[in-house]
């Protein structure tokens, strides 16, 4: 398994989509935790929520792509656009140090 960084910036007017979604995406984060490294919202700097940050482990692009189409966020349209990039966890607090 490798490491998918998936960026996601909220399509302008979403915040109704991402509240009338937010149960059913809850729900779908519960049944796939076990491919998340770590997920959660991004927020401007007003404290309004402007996109998600989510590091899943998947196969390949194409599954860290499907994890993200199966999302319901995705399907109600308050991602406006997203980035997938292979990410190489190095450093941190949260992998207990340093790879090398």
């Amino acid at each position: 398994m490798k490491h998918y960084a998936i960026l996601c910036w909220d399509a302008p007017g979403s915040a109704s989509f991402r509240a009338a979604a937010r149960d059913a995406h809850f729900a779908r984060i519960d049944m796939i935790i076990d491919s998340l490294a770590i997920a959660g919202p991004l927020k401007d700097a007003s404290g309004a929520f402007a996109g998600s940050l989510v590091i899943v482990k998947a196969a390949d692009e194409a599954g860290a792509r499907a994890i993200l189409e199966a999302d319901p966020y995705f399907a109600a349209g308050v991602w406006e656009r997203f980035e997938i990039s292979e990410f190489v966890p190095a450093a941190g607090e949260w992998i207990g140090g340093k790879i090398w």
